[in-house]
């Protein structure tokens, strides 16, 4: 552990499966994961348990299929595979430079993954293991959005860490009004009720207002924010 020490014991870190194609418009981008590794291995160095939770919308997104006519439970599917795929090769990349890893899916795949186990899972964490979590909540018409919230509920972390390509929430799209406004912090109650505000679904934010949950959002793509942010430094906004 730093001298620093971290503010977060155990966080949760989700991340949209757009943000795995990096430079790209499609699959997985080798740069951007490798760089994802760096940063949840030197988060990993503090002392910090880490479980992941990361969609598929760079493979394929349940939503966009059902409206091209697929069966929306097929198309769900589909998609918790792509997170799947995903975590896959974070695990590889993370191994890659030496932290050791397990995936964990929320339906059985054994010859590539574990099934998702509470208890084993907090046993990993405790052994310093970052764990990630594939296959959503391994139910159909469910985000992982909703997925991480329910997963850092049960292995009790203490806040989820929202990683996006903005350096915080703010009150209307920064890219669409240059003028909108940042929150340093804001309430879950705030984030909840306002259609211009967008963290997490509302299903995901329902549960973290309902438990307690804090919400880091955070800039994922400037480098050491996440290491920043388990520390409690001022990287993003807290939506607590």
């Amino acid at each position: 552990m730093t001298k620093e020490g971290p503010k977060y014991k155990r966080i949760m870190l989700k991340f949209s499966g757009e943000a795995m194609m990096g430079n790209k418009k499609f699959g997985i981008d080798p740069d951007f994961i490798f760089y994802l590794a760096d940063e949840i291995k030197e988060l990993n160095d503090t002392g910090t348990e880490t479980v992941v939770v990361v969609g598929g919308g760079n493979i394929f997104r349940g939503v966009a299929g059902s409206k091209e006519g697929m069966d929306r439970t097929t198309a769900d599917y589909m998609g918790m595979l792509a997170t799947i795929f995903n975590g896959m090769a974070l695990q590889d990349a993370l191994e890659r430079k030496g932290v050791s890893t397990r995936v964990q899916t929320a339906f059985e795949m054994k010859a590539v993954a574990e099934p998702f186990i509470r208890k084993r899972a907090t046993r990993h964490l405790e052994k310093g293991r970052v764990v990630i979590v594939g296959g959503g909540t391994g139910l159909p018409f469910v985000t992982t959005d909703t997925a991480a919230a329910m997963r850092c509920l049960e292995l009790n972390c203490q806040a989820i860490f929202k990683a996006t390509g903005v350096d915080g929430v703010y009150s209307k799209d920064p890219r669409e009004n240059p003028q909108a406004k940042k929150y340093e912090e804001l309430s879950l109650d705030e984030a909840f009720k306002s259609d211009d505000i967008g963290v997490m679904d509302n299903a995901a934010m329902d549960l973290c207002r309902t438990n307690g949950i804090h919400i880091v959002v955070f800039n994922i793509y400037k480098k050491g924010n996440l290491k920043k942010a388990a520390l409690g430094e001022n990287v993003g906004t807290v939506v607590s």
